[in-house]
């Protein structure tokens, strides 16, 4: 506790009058800054559960009480509720309710009376045993996809075992499961859990070792706390799943285990493939399988189509070979006939040029040529001398002449 602040002093030793309003006030801010929030242990009476929601109550021992209340948003958070004559630790403030004056404790969270003491050596022995090594994720089993044999570690008449016993029915009944019996609470029941698991894994029957039990208090899981379990699942070369409680509820044997599951169905879950999902799953692969199979089949007839439209008998092939050299001969024979009137024409042509070009074309109308006595063509009078001896050449025949006289 801290003594009052010198505000506080100064307030109430004012000359000031206080209305009580502003006494109840300063007396509630001087207790909430002068407490800190702090546990208290007493036993619960004259509880009273509002229709707000809120909790009210009286802690109180062999020598005193103390009202205390305990409103919806903190009381909503705990997974009990306290009775007439419980024994329990609060963690609280000191409070004064203005408008009546009451002194009272506003109650922060709730737990039933030695549980702090057991809240202290779970921490203690989980930080010893991650301190070895034990919760190494490196050193964890993988859980086997399809287990061939499950066991169970846990108490032959819990509704657990029941639990799990449905699921894996429902998920995959055709694996067989071998149930270790323990009691799984009380006095000696760590030990015999222990022992449960020690045998199941000297026996090793089992791909998988379930350790589980149902929900409950703090006090009714501690089994599932000792270290001589802890060791047990360390040591243990079955791959083991810890299904202990529900969902909040954590142990130190989860932290050892291969795999941690929220409750024993979950636990089941974990171990048994769904044959449901299998057979919907192998009833997909099959659909797939006989869609591929017939695009398969249809890619082939295809290809056997096209093949066959290609294949021919020796035959057609030779009758194909035929038609393909008579058309070639056509093609040939009309190539040389055009090409023969080709060269007619072109002969023709140089025919009718050369009979344009021959002289006896021309001396045939009536025209002629001189020759010298040489035979040199006379183009011109003045390439002649008077009686010079000259030949006179037709379109028919020729004459001998002698020049007398030449003109110009």
């Amino acid at each position: 506790m801290t003594e009052p602040t010198l505000a506080h002093s100064q307030q109430i030793s004012s000359n000031k009058i206080l209305t009580v309003s502003e006494l109840n006030r300063l007396a509630n801010q001087l207790l909430s800054q002068s407490f800190p929030l702090f546990w208290v242990s007493g036993e619960v009476s004259n509880l009273t559960r509002a229709a707000s929601g809120h909790w009210y109550f009286s802690l109180k021992d062999a020598g005193a009480q103390v009202r205390c209340v305990m409103f919806k948003g903190r009381n909503s958070y705990l997974d009990w509720a306290p009775k007439e004559g419980d024994k329990v630790e609060a963690r609280c403030t000191v409070t004064l309710y203005e408008a009546r004056g009451d002194f009272q404790l506003t109650i922060e969270s709730l737990q039933r009376a030695g549980l702090g003491a057991l809240f202290e050596a779970f921490e203690k022995l989980k930080a010893k045993l991650q301190a070895e090594g034990l919760f190494d994720p490196n050193l964890k089993q993988a859980i086997p996809a399809h287990p061939k044999q499950i066991g169970i570690v846990t108490s032959a008449d819990a509704a657990a075992l029941r639990d799990v016993l449905s699921t894996l029915q429902r998920r995959m009944p055709s694996i067989p499961v071998i149930i270790y019996p323990t009691p799984v609470q009380g006095k000696g029941a760590a030990s015999l859990i222990a022992e449960a698991i020690n045998t199941a894994d000297q026996r090793a029957e089992c791909d998988v070792l379930i350790i589980c039990r149902g929900g409950g208090s703090m006090e009714d899981l501690w089994s599932f706390n000792e270290e001589i379990v802890a060791r047990a699942i360390a040591a243990c070369r079955i791959p083991t799943i810890s299904g202990v409680g529900h969902e909040t509820d954590f142990t130190i044997g989860d932290f050892v285990a291969d795999k941690r599951a929220a409750t024993p169905t979950a636990a089941a879950e974990l171990v048994s493939p769904s044959r449901e999902a299998m057979l919907n799953g192998l009833k997909q692969l099959s659909l797939q399988l006989a869609r591929a199979c017939s695009a398969w089949l249809n890619q082939r007839s295809q290809a056997l189509d096209y093949l066959a439209r290609r294949l021919i008998s020796p035959t057609q092939q030779i009758a194909q070979q035929k038609t393909q050299l008579s058309q070639a001969a056509y093609r040939l024979n009309n190539l040389l006939q055009q090409q023969l009137s080709l060269k007619k024409q072109h002969v023709l042509r140089l025919g009718q040029n050369l009979d344009h070009l021959n002289p006896s074309a021309v001396l045939s109308r009536g025209y002629a040529f001189v020759q010298n006595k040489d035979g040199a063509i006379i183009s011109a009078s003045n390439q002649l001398q008077t009686g010079e001896a000259i030949t006179l050449n037709f379109g028919t025949g020729s004459a001998d002449a002698t020049v007398t006289k030449i003109k110009p």
